[in-house]
């Protein structure tokens, strides 16, 4: 069992720019900011972990079968539920290109080259921070905002194994 606590990553990113702390608390995510997995329980997370039952989704417990609902999630993370389920896709490498290119506003080449680099559609947080750090430079707000909140959710919400790639 690996634990992996990404919150770390949102405190690296520092502080989201002033300018652009209404269009963050708008999208109802600043929670997350201060979401964070505290690693030092090992034997408690260990517990639940042996005894999860993927098959049920559910926690088997002495007491009774315990399963995690969406009311748990709000309740535990502060987010709002609300709204339709959303169904993810996979994202082939173009398709990613083209919205890194309309969101996050790079030249296709280097949005191409971040993909190539990651091996499919993901691209590394660390890029996200230096595509952060140059558009506060120019004051680009809007796209600073996208940045920082697509970091937020690829260090919280999607974060993975790889703990430095996002998809």
């Amino acid at each position: 069992m690996k634990l992996s606590s990404h919150g770390r990553k949102v405190q690296k990113f520092r502080r989201s720019a002033a300018e652009i702390e209404g269009l963050v608390a708008a999208t109802e995510l600043s929670p997350l900011i201060a979401c964070s997995l505290d690693t030092s329980g090992r034997g408690l997370i260990s517990a639940f972990v042996e005894r999860w039952y993927k098959e049920t989704s559910s926690f088997h417990l002495p007491v009774r079968e315990v399963t995690i609902t969406l009311d748990d999630v709000a309740s535990l993370l502060h987010l709002p539920i609300i709204g339709a389920f959303h169904i993810f896709e996979t994202f082939h490498v173009d398709k990613a290109v083209l919205m890194l290119i309309e969101l996050l506003e790079v030249f296709g080449d280097e949005a191409r080259a971040e993909t190539i680099q990651c091996h499919e559609a993901y691209i590394r947080l660390s890029w996200l921070r230096e595509i952060y750090q140059s558009k506060c430079e120019v004051e680009h707000w809007t796209v600073v905002a996208r940045a920082y909140l697509f970091h937020l959710l690829g260090s919280t919400l999607f974060a993975n194994k790889s703990a430095t790639h996002v998809r």
